[in-house]
């Protein structure tokens, strides 16, 4: 391993005691590396940043958006190491390079960044919103420099109306793979599942600025994020063996993201899950469930599943971490049917992600019974899990009768700002309390 990378170490957690007749294998898999965020960070010339902005006629009403958009974007630039490649994108219905001009991506050095920093302050709203040309653009520029860390920030505060929903999913799907992209909305006029969808298949995150003098501070703590990490394209490769499959595996930690649709199957019975890029003193939690096509007599031990944390490197895939998942049939009732504490936390915290989602969906639809019955589980689901901050955003959308219960009542009026936190906020969740 080379000196930049840091150090992974994998723990796996399951009951491996299966009843007679049982099929199903679930545990999770904790993946961290050793250190602090502050260590250090990978080479200059690994990493390349693209800094996308919406300058559409929306982003002048109120005049202050604009204004903190480009206050914010300047507040990026100051974070970007020296000699990190960097660029910034203008988005109308076209997307247009404002630094540096050529549609080529500069490395950065304080000259660099204070004409980087006066093209921005040149930004003007007008225009319409076409967020597939600005993801192509960011493309075309990260697929012009050797970069292997690419990461984009991208801003909006409206809907993708310039472009069809197929035409944003082919910008996507030509991205997936090549950058990761932190997706932030800005007041209440944009869509949650348009930028969930962007960040989501570019293995990012999404959430809401209500407030756009929160710009600044959010685009700083992306950058700062970005910059600290090390190794990029990390895989989690499952190998199962011949009479077993995988069903599902899902990152559960920090956020519920399903990775199961992004399988690449990399040899006989071996999967690869992308989990994007990795810093020091990261730690994330997968929920890995297998399926043996035959259940074994009582007193029978088989490997289930063997787990690796992979990495491409010039000499072939570099092994970061290995773990077992291991399958053994009981008829002792004690042993088969004691639920090992971090598979049902994590359950019940993806549970919890998909509630809040159908209850404000229902709500957004009228069906007030549907969303009462959503709602009021993902209230008790987030009390039972100590989910803290899920449970006050929940509270801005539904009065709390009995939380134990989850008994709730619709409330009348709720602020668009709080129900679309809760939606993108979601997907948060918390691990197990000690």
């Amino acid at each position: 391993m080379s000196q930049s990378q840091p150090d992974f170490t994998m723990d796996i957690y399951q009951n491996e005691y299966l009843p007679g007749g049982g099929r199903d294998v679930n545990a999770v898999v904790t993946v961290a590396t050793a250190g602090t965020a502050a260590a250090a960070p990978a080479a200059e010339t690994n990493s390349a940043e693209v800094i996308i902005i919406d300058c559409s006629g929306s982003m002048g009403a109120p005049q202050s958006k604009i204004a903190e958009a480009r206050a914010a974007t300047a507040a990026a630039v100051d974070v970007i190491r020296d000699g990190v490649a960097f660029a910034v994108i203008a988005g109308t219905k076209e997307a247009k390079a404002i630094f540096p001009e050529g549609g080529s991506l500069a490395l950065a050095d304080p000259q660099t960044r204070e004409s980087a920093k006066k093209a921005v302050a040149g930004l003007r709203p007008g225009g319409g919103t076409a967020i597939g040309q600005w993801l192509r653009l960011a493309h075309q520029m990260f697929t012009s420099h050797p970069a292997q860390l690419r990461h984009a920030i991208l801003l909006t505060d409206g809907k993708d109306q310039d472009e069809t929903s197929d035409e944003l999913g082919t910008a996507i799907n030509l991205c997936e793979g090549v950058f990761s992209c932190d997706c932030r909305g800005v007041g209440t006029d944009w869509e949650v599942a348009e930028l969930r969808r962007i960040s989501t298949a570019l293995l990012g995150t999404v959430d809401i600025v209500p407030d756009p003098a929160g710009l600044a501070t959010d685009f700083s703590a992306m950058m700062v994020a970005a910059m600290g990490k090390q190794v990029a394209d990390v895989s989690l490769r499952i190998w199962t063996p011949q009479h077993a499959s995988t069903q599902f595996v899902k990152q559960v930690t920090p956020a519920v993201e399903d990775l199961t649709g992004r399988r690449v199957q990399s040899g006989p019975q071996i999967g690869d899950y992308p989990t994007g890029a990795w810093g020091t003193g990261e730690s994330r939690d997968y929920h890995l469930c297998v399926q043996v096509a035959a259940p074994g007599a009582v007193g029978q031990e088989m490997l289930a599943a063997r787990v690796s944390l992979v990495t491409a490197s010039p000499s072939g895939p570099e092994v970061l971490g290995q773990g077992l998942v291991r399958a053994i049939w009981t008829d002792d009732e004690a042993l088969s049917t004691r639920i090992n504490k971090q598979v049902a936390h994590f359950t019940g915290q993806a549970e919890l992600a998909q509630v809040i989602q159908e209850g404000l969906e229902a709500r957004k639809q009228g069906d007030e019974d549907t969303a009462t019955a959503k709602l009021g589980r993902a209230v008790a689901l987030a009390q039972q899990s100590g989910n803290e901050d899920t449970a006050k955003l929940l509270a801005k959308v539904v009065n709390v009768v009995d939380a134990a219960t989850g008994t709730v009542q619709l409330k009348k009026k709720v602020e668009d700002a709080d129900e679309m936190a809760l939606d993108t906020r979601s997907t948060k969740t918390v691990r197990t309390k000690k």
